[in-house]
């Protein structure tokens, strides 16, 4: 199911879904993380942090994101860094527009994905 990992270009955040918004959210818990370790976290745990509110809520919650709804199908998700910068993005679900806007604010507006990741 999973091959060898080779790194795409930059992908920008507010295009990510899925798995690979979901390890993008996984490397803000958890910096060091391999893809190796967390394809064997989300094939043993279903992790899905944009997808299952008991894992993606406690995030909006600690990380205190706002969420609006924008129309019926686009909600739009804010947050701040540490550093006083001010995040804004959007989604078609409040979950994955909070997702990320976490990444965003944690790892920038674009992040390097293994190849498998990648939504080319």
């Amino acid at each position: 199911m999973w091959k060898k990992v080779e790194l795409t270009g930059l992908t920008p955040v507010a295009s990510l879904e899925g798995a690979a918004l979901d390890w993008a959210v996984a490397k803000c818990e958890e910096p060091n993380l391999t893809l190796e370790a967390f394809q064997q976290e989300w094939e043993k745990y279903n992790y899905a942090a944009s997808l299952d509110w008991a894992q993606g809520g406690p995030i909006i919650e600690l990380e205190g994101i706002n969420l609006r709804a924008l129309s019926g199908a686009l909600w739009e998700a804010e947050t701040w860094s540490a550093a006083g910068g001010q995040y804004l993005l959007d989604g078609p679900t409040p979950l994955v527009a909070a997702m990320r806007c976490y990444v965003a604010s944690k790892l920038g507006n674009e992040i390097e994905l293994p190849d498998e990741l990648g939504e080319k």
